[in-house]
């Protein structure tokens, strides 16, 4: 039988596909390559901005963190920079019209920060967690 992961790349791989053949088919030309433009974007951004900040990242936080708590931080600080880049869109009002105000109508940039208060309340919640966990299995003292 095969490996669950296996038969999960699969079905990745056919619904991409499918998603592929679906924009070639419907779509015009020029919106074919601005999606192709838009794919472009996205690897640079992430090449660009994206990982010299996550090498950052990891070069501090084991001077600033403890180590149980390393990998709430940097799953945080993964989670906040992917709902960024993906909100860029309509953090940025892009494609608003003056005249349809239902068109990203709204407050979008509150709704970022609540969420990015959220990740990063779960984050250091778990982070509390290990700290507690590892102390207490060390036989320090507990909180």
């Amino acid at each position: 039988m095969m490996p669950l992961r296996v038969l999960l790349g699969a079905l990745g791989v056919a619904v991409g596909l499918y998603g592929a053949w679906l924009l070639l088919d419907r779509q015009e030309t020029v919106q074919v390559v601005e999606v192709a433009v838009w794919f472009l974007v996205g690897v640079l951004v992430h090449d660009a901005v994206v990982a010299p900040l996550a090498l950052l990242a990891g070069a501090a936080l084991p001077r600033l963190l403890p180590v149980a708590a390393r990998g709430p931080a940097v799953v945080g600080l993964v989670v906040v920079t992917t709902v960024t880049v993906v909100a860029i869109p309509v953090l940025g009002r892009f494609g608003a019209l003056p005249d349809n105000l239902t068109l990203l109508d709204r407050p979008y940039v509150a709704g970022w920060a609540v969420l990015v208060g959220l990740i990063a309340a779960a984050a250091a919640a778990v982070a509390v967690r290990n700290v507690r966990q590892a102390s207490s299995a060390a036989g320090g003292p507990q909180a």
